[in-house]
């Protein structure tokens, strides 16, 4: 007996090539919803969203290339134009924001590890639909000028960056550790 679920989860993989197209108002809400459907100790919504969509990606492109610029005197054309074209190679890309409070009983550790879930919901909730996604960080994740260009305060971090759309191409499976490798027994 096959199940959908499982073998959504046997099969995923990273998808670097995407294109239009990527999904409607109404699949981006489903995806969005599955995301927050995630272990969260003491229903503290330990994350938020940014979606980049529509001409709003060729702005935040225009940000990574001035914020490169400034944090990195010696890059160059090609690479500014690069971070210019960035979130150019996917319809919808979600940047998920981890947002660890300091609430007695709630260990900021978990609250981290539910903003990684959200991340990991977020990419099966579109796997299952059809789409293709990446999970990345880059250097943008962690630069103080694109951390205060999306309104993070000192708390936030960028969980990381989910690119959505239509594969162009299945990637290869990459190699896996065996259970042996990485399983103990007690």
């Amino acid at each position: 007996m096959t199940n959908p679920v499982l073998d959504l989860l046997l099969q995923r993989r990273s998808v670097k090539l995407l294109a239009e197209p990527g999904p409607t108002p109404q699949q981006l809400d489903t995806i969005l919803t599955a995301a927050i459907r995630v272990p969260d100790h003491k229903g503290l919504a330990p994350w938020r969203f940014v979606v980049f969509e529509g001409d709003g990606r060729e702005r935040f492109g225009a940000v990574l290339a001035d914020v490169l610029a400034k944090e990195d005197k010696e890059a160059s054309p090609v690479r500014l134009d690069t971070e210019r074209q960035r979130l150019m190679g996917a319809p919808v890309t979600v940047a998920v924001i981890s947002r660890a409070k300091d609430v007695p009983g709630a260990p900021e550790w978990e609250q981290v590890l539910s903003s990684g879930a959200a991340c990991q919901n977020l990419v099966i909730a579109a796997s299952a639909l059809g789409f293709g996604c990446n999970w990345v960080t880059r250097w943008f994740a962690y630069s103080p000028g694109v951390c205060a260009h999306l309104g993070l305060s000192a708390e936030e971090r960028i969980a990381g960056f989910i690119h959505i759309g239509t594969a162009k191409e299945r990637q290869a499976d990459r190699k896996r550790p065996g259970l042996g490798e990485v399983v103990r027994r007690y």
